[in-house]
């Protein structure tokens, strides 16, 4: 990501943030997003998604109709709870071996440090993570082999209408935000993005910072390769 698409990025976050009464954005590595507002700290995606639903009810982000804001919410806790997990534990992996690719994720950013002396530093970082999450080689292996099912079931929800309407709805922006960052991985990229979910994806989250170049073992990847 260069400076400019930087700060792009914070200032459409901070827009929304005003739009939706928001008095304070919180980003820290490691833990999930928060946003104070009326006074009250809201953290998680999905805590966040409802509480935006609510004070600014349009354009909604859940169908009104109780069996499709259902469906919605459940594309949207396998997105939290099973995607997510999946693509972090490869991608923690993945910078396990070589921190170098951290710089992408950071380049034209302010975080407090010179990005040089944050590459340098990351190691101990990255693996707390890993650790915390269980990237290790058996997971890493489960998550790469579960991902072509995974993305078959998230172009199913779209040929469905659960997914990619003319306005996003949470299911959407958890999903999308999810499969960017596994396509930060030129290991992954190729599997997802010519394919129904990529293609929403890429138009839900245009432009997304960070790449991983090839890291992961030819033999992982015959399951995703299979599937193209």
């Amino acid at each position: 990501m260069d400076r400019e698409q930087a700060i792009r990025l914070m200032q459409d976050l901070l827009r929304r943030m005003v739009d939706r009464k928001g008095s304070d954005l919180f980003i820290t590595a490691g833990f999930p997003p928060a946003i104070k507002i009326d006074g009250r700290r809201i953290q998680g995606s999905r805590e966040i998604a409802r509480e935006l639903d609510r004070i600014e009810p349009e354009p909604p982000l859940f169908p009104a109709d109780p069996d499709r804001r259902a469906a919605v919410e459940e594309v949207e806790r396998f997105g939290d709870e099973d995607l997510q997990q999946a693509i972090r534990r490869i991608l923690l992996w993945a910078l396990g071996r070589d921190t170098a690719p951290f710089a992408s994720f950071a380049e034209g950013s302010r975080i407090g440090v010179p990005i040089g002396l944050a590459v340098r530093t990351a190691g101990p970082f990255v693996a707390l993570d890993a650790r915390s999450v269980g990237a290790d080689e058996a997971n890493v292996r489960d998550a790469i082999s579960a991902l072509p099912e995974m993305l078959r079931r998230i172009d199913d929800w779209i040929a469905e209408g659960v997914l990619g309407g003319e306005q996003p709805n949470a299911g959407d922006f958890q999903i999308a935000t999810c499969l960017r960052l596994a396509m930060s991985l030129d290991d992954l990229r190729a599997a997802i993005e010519r394919r129904p979910a990529g293609e929403l994806a890429l138009r839900v989250v245009p432009s997304y910072p960070g790449r991983i170049p090839p890291a992961l073992p030819e033999a992982w990847l015959e399951p995703l390769r299979t599937s193209l």
